[in-house]
């Protein structure tokens, strides 16, 4: 490795759909803009249309079905074993949509984001489109999204960083996933180097 390459952080992604975190991630790093070197994109689905970000950035993915596993912490084990291997240092949720318990020695290096400000709007089967429902029907005035540590419990380990995202009153879910979207792809990266320079924003 290149003395460059030496001070990147060591990552993984893992995805369930089309990856558009994972190519925001590709595109920073490409640029110069992003201190990562993606060693792995772990999928829970075949179909999962980001693992095309990956091949094009030739970039490792592996498949890992949750039928194929008897339990979460199997399936978490098989995830982790593949990150293990890659000598990752961080662990990071684009969209992945499946529970993989954190085993101990990745406690404090995975992490995650969601499109609402938690504790608002989060939990299991609150991904996507069903949260930005939830908040138009809720009438807030303000949402956002969240980067968080993951813990065992969906949306529930310590938060990182937050920024906030007006709602509109002629927003449709579209219109405001879509403003949502964009503070995810300045928000999630900005923990990314942050992490990266050894710090942990604004959760010191």
């Amino acid at each position: 490795m290149t003395g460059q390459e030496d001070k990147l952080m060591r990552l993984a992604v893992l995805i369930s759909g089309g990856g558009r975190t994972l190519k925001n991630f590709i595109d920073l790093s490409a640029a110069g803009k992003l201190p990562v070197d993606i060693r792995l994109v772990l999928s829970s689905s075949p179909q999962a249309g980001g693992l095309r970000h990956a091949r094009e950035a030739e970039i490792e993915s592996q498949v890992y079905v949750r039928k194929n596993y008897d339990t979460d912490v199997a399936y978490g084990q098989a995830l982790f074993d593949a990150c293990r291997r890659a000598e990752v240092d961080y662990v990071a949720m684009a969209g992945f949509l499946k529970l993989a318990p954190v085993p101990e020695d990745f406690v404090g290096r995975v992490l995650n984001i969601h499109p609402s400000l938690i504790p608002a709007f989060c939990g299991h089967g609150m991904y996507g489109h069903h949260v930005h429902q939830a908040v138009l029907d809720a009438g807030v005035k303000v949402t956002g999204v969240t980067v968080h540590f993951v813990d065992n419990q969906y949306d529930q380990g310590p938060i990182i960083w937050q920024q906030p995202v007006p709602v509109f009153a002629d927003d449709t879910v579209d219109s405001l996933a879509e403003r949502v979207f964009a503070a995810e792809k300045e928000a999630y990266p900005h923990v990314l180097r942050q992490l990266a320079a050894g710090t942990r924003g604004s959760s010191q």
